[in-house]
């Protein structure tokens, strides 16, 4: 299961919080929030809004709610047996290391494009406040931030940048409010439905994108660990030899990690219907659409139209601050996770100490992979929209995988009393079967097969 050796014993993990104290431990929930706010909260639902009103509003609900029940069995996994689920999947029966190549295959392909769609949208911000040629503005702004993560120096202008994001979020919704619809508005777009000729191809990267993708989730794993949430203090290498006090512990951190994700959750929907109101009240009816390198541009307008000049520059800035930090985290999130994968797919050839320490594949992964491979697609294609509707169909599409895997290691790997009910295992599936059917669908729209 876990590269650790570690086994478990009488009474060694620690005590869940109780009372107040649980307020501690709330974070790794929000870092999975926020992780996604450079895409799918910022540039997708405005877009959406701008494009279909709300009559999608439904999705959104669904989409946030079943990702939560995602989210807690990735988490389940880590905070009763101290790994993440990379070191979990690595354990899977079959193909040697089969699940592990499922997961970070398609994820290199997402994180090529994410960077460099995130990164050319953070520069439509730079180009209109200081001008100069976009292209060298999204590779500088790509280059930064990985001198930043290379460095082990980005966490003082991450916690800037984030809370920055959580004014702008806080700005949004305040804006929202002042713009808001009746609620005969909002009420008819939970209503399940479909507006006349929708591309699949609009919904389905805000889908997979909103809170987060496949790739966020899995990060949940990492942040969980570091936190120290159950057995992350105390890793072990057969949780089903938990002692009955130990496995009593664990359903306490469990209902901690419950509450981390309901939080995430109640902020997600907020900020994301806050954005899905004003792409709807402020840019449809001008027939505005975020788009390529006019992505800071129209984003603008949101606040501008309710605060003037003053509004449209902050959010201009918002933007550059909300696509560059998603950036910086996304290069971290996606090295720790190709780092953790790497070594244990080079384990069994024993070439040397370096290919199998984390900080080096890391670093390698870092500079490649959403370094260097991100400003060669960007210098390709140039449209960082494209560049994001492509990661996050993938995302999307992947998002099933995910569930199936992480059912089958809770259901195999854990002992009964923690594993997941089968009220959460019908709705994790569910899950998986809704963002099936969208990328079904999206699938067979594009290839003619069925016209709708």
């Amino acid at each position: 299961m876990s590269t650790r050796e570690k086994s478990p014993k009488q009474n060694v993990l620690p005590q869940p919080p109780k009372g107040k104290e649980r307020l501690k431990w709330l974070g790794p929930g929000f870092l999975w929030m926020v992780s996604a706010a450079g895409s799918g909260e910022l540039l997708f639902s405005p877009r959406v809004g701008a494009l279909y009103g709300y009559t999608l509003l439904w999705a959104l609900f669904a989409a946030v709610i079943l990702k939560w029940f995602i989210n807690r069995e990735v988490g389940r996994y880590t905070v009763c047996t101290g790994a993440t689920v990379i070191d979990g999947f690595a354990s899977i029966k079959g193909p040697k290391n089969w699940a592990l190549y499922l997961i970070l295959i398609p994820q290199l392909f997402v994180a090529v494009a994410t960077i460099a769609g995130l990164a050319g949208s953070a520069a439509t911000a730079l180009v209109l406040t200081v001008s100069g040629d976009i292209r060298w503005w999204t590779i500088g702004s790509i280059l930064l931030s990985t001198a930043l993560v290379m460095w082990g120096r980005f966490r003082v202008i991450e916690l800037v940048a984030t809370i920055l994001a959580v004014l702008l979020s806080g700005a949004a919704v305040a804006a929202a409010v002042t713009v808001f619809p009746s609620f005969g508005d909002l009420v008819k777009g939970l209503v399940p439905q479909t507006p006349p000729n929708m591309e699949y191809g609009e919904i389905l990267p805000w889908l997979g994108f909103m809170l987060s993708g496949a790739a966020g989730m899995i990060w949940y794993s990492y942040w969980i660990q570091k936190k120290g949430y159950g057995a992350a203090q105390k890793p072990t290498k057969d949780a089903l030899h938990y002692s009955d006090t130990d496995k009593q512990k664990l359903k306490g951190w469990i209902r901690q990690m419950t509450l981390d994700n309901h939080l995430a959750v109640f902020g997600t929907l907020i900020i994301t219907i806050a954005f899905l109101i004003l792409g709807t009240e402020l840019l449809k009816p001008r027939g505005l659409v975020p788009e390529e390198n006019r992505v800071a541009e129209v984003l603008g307008n949101l606040l501008g139209e309710v605060w003037g000049p003053i509004g449209f520059w902050f959010m201009v800035v918002g933007v550059f601050i909300g696509f560059w930090d998603t950036v910086l985290s996304d290069q971290d999130g996606f090295g720790r996770m190709f780092a953790g994968g790497t070594r244990i797919l080079l384990a069994p050839l024993k070439l040397g100490k370096r290919w199998q320490n984390e900080v080096f594949l890391k670093r390698l992964f870092v500079l490649v992979v959403v370094t260097i491979l991100p400003i060669a697609l960007y210098l390709a294609i140039g449209n960082p929209v494209t560049l994001l509707k492509i990661a996050g169909f993938i995302e999307a599409a992947h998002i099933p995988v995910l569930v199936v895997l992480v059912l089958l290691l809770n259901h195999r790997e854990l002992p009964k009393e923690l594993r997941p009910s089968l009220v959460t295992t019908l709705f994790t599936a569910m899950a998986g079967l809704f963002f099936a059917a969208f990328a079904i669908i999206y699938i067979l729209q594009i290839t003619g097969a069925v016209k709708l």
